[in-house]
């Protein structure tokens, strides 16, 4: 689920297993904004436009992109309940494994239905990885549906403190520690929306950081098929790398893609 679409970019090779836009109702591939195509690029983007130096972590994977967002980055709440529920009516069908979620309302209240509906999904079977949100750095700034207390939410660990200190913070409205981890999220470089003699570009957020771990969750369940979501959950938690900093702030720690794949 990369929210603003996809570019049929050269690094997605023919893994575009579907495609669905619950804006403007098209069924070819497109991304008017850019970020979806850098979140799927994040995902499995195969390197080949630049001769494998810019890779994606699960460059073999195959690829739903879901457009729920306008060109803008705008969208409704419904738009993505419905996303949700093509989801769990086309999982067996495309045999979908991961939900990666690099969005989040920034509302504080009224997003209820939305959580219940994360959970769902997950409550199905399915590993859903949420983005902490750029609100931070101040205290219960993780937005939803990050702020479940079951899926998986990733911060930016390189966005905590300082000038950069962007990425979101626990605690919840309901007092869950968040987020679950870290990974890097500033000046990432992947796929952009364009056919460019360098068709790349880097940018910089929890979005960034979110498809990563999705990534290497892809990876994880290539080797070990049969493992669960709360298996996947528990592997993270093991093999973080402690940053020193509190929990609502770090998580379990830095994500280690190496020791997660052991």
């Amino acid at each position: 689920m990369t929210q603003e679409g996809a570019f049929p970019h050269i690094d997605f090779d023919n893994r575009i297993w579907s495609f669905q836009d619950f804006v403007n109702g098209r069924t070819k591939p497109y991304d008017d904004n850019g970020h979806g195509t850098h979140v799927l690029g994040i995902i499995g983007g195969s390197g080949a436009a630049g001769k494998g130096k810019i890779q994606g972590i699960a460059p073999k994977c195959g690829l739903i992109p879901i457009k729920v967002l306008d060109k803008k980055g705008n969208g409704s709440k419904e738009k993505v309940l419905r996303a949700f529920q093509w989801i769990l009516e086309n999982k067996d069908c495309y045999n979908i494994r991961i939900v990666n979620i690099s969005v989040g309302t920034t509302r504080r209240e009224g997003h209820e239905d939305l959580i219940r509906a994360v959970e769902d999904v997950w409550d199905a079977g399915l590993v859903v990885v949420a983005a902490a949100g750029n609100m931070g750095p101040g205290r219960c700034s993780i937005t939803a549906p990050g702020s479940s207390r079951k899926i998986i939410t990733v911060g930016s660990s390189d966005m905590l403190m300082k000038n950069h200190g962007i990425s979101g913070r626990g605690p919840t409205k309901e007092c869950i520690s968040k987020p679950d981890i870290v990974a890097p999220g500033s000046e990432i470089m992947s796929c952009t929306n364009s056919d460019s003699l360098f068709p790349y570009i880097a940018r910089s957020g929890t979005s960034m950081s979110t498809p990563i771990v999705s990534g290497g969750i892809a990876l994880l369940l290539e080797k070990y098929p049969q493992m669960t979501n709360l298996e996947v959950k528990k592997k993270l938690w093991k093999t973080a790398k402690d940053l020193g900093y509190e929990h609502n702030l770090q998580g379990w720690g830095l994500f280690d893609l190496h020791k997660f794949l052991q």
